[in-house]
C-alpha cells in the first residue's frame, strides 16, 4: 500500500501533484479535512473503495464505493476521522483497477 502525500491548498493555489494509484491500494493521513482526488484516464470505469474502520453495535459499517466513469474525474471527501481512521491515523484506499489511474490527497484548512 503506498501512502499519498497530502497537499494543502493555500490561497496562492495549489496545481496538485498526481501518482499513480498503487495496484494493492493508497492511504494518506487523514485529518478530517482531506479529500482524495482520482483521474480516470481508462477507457472503462473504476470503482473506488473507501475502507471504513468503524463498527456500530457490533457491526462493521458499510466501505464507501464511488464510481468514476472513463476520462473523468472524482474529487471524493472530506472522511471523519472516527469512521475511516485507522490506529495510525491513516485512511485507506482500494481500487478495481489501476490502469491510467492518478491521484491525489488534497487538504482545505479552514479559515481562522
Amino acid at each position: 500500500m503506498a501512502t499519498l502525500t497530502v497537499q494543502a491548498i493555500s490561497r496562492s493555489g495549489l496545481n496538485p501533484s498526481f501518482q499513480a494509484a498503487a495496484g494493492g491500494g493508497d492511504q494518506f493521513a487523514n485529518a478530517g479535512n482531506v479529500f482524495h482526488v482520482v483521474k480516470n484516464g481508462d477507457a472503462g470505469p473504476h470503482v473506488v473503495t473507501y475502507v471504513t474502520q468503524k463498527t456500530e453495535d457490533g457491526l462493521a459499517v458499510t466501505d464507501r464505493t464511488v464510481t468514476v466513469p472513463a476520462g473523468e474525474e472524482r474529487w471524493t471527501g472530506p472522511f471523519p476521522k472516527e469512521t475511516y481512521n485507522d490506529a495510525t491515523g491513516n485512511s485507506q484506499v482500494t481500487y478495481d483497477g489501476v490502469t491510467s489511474v492518478t491521484v491525489a490527497a488534497v487538504s482545505l484548512t479552514p479559515v481562522s
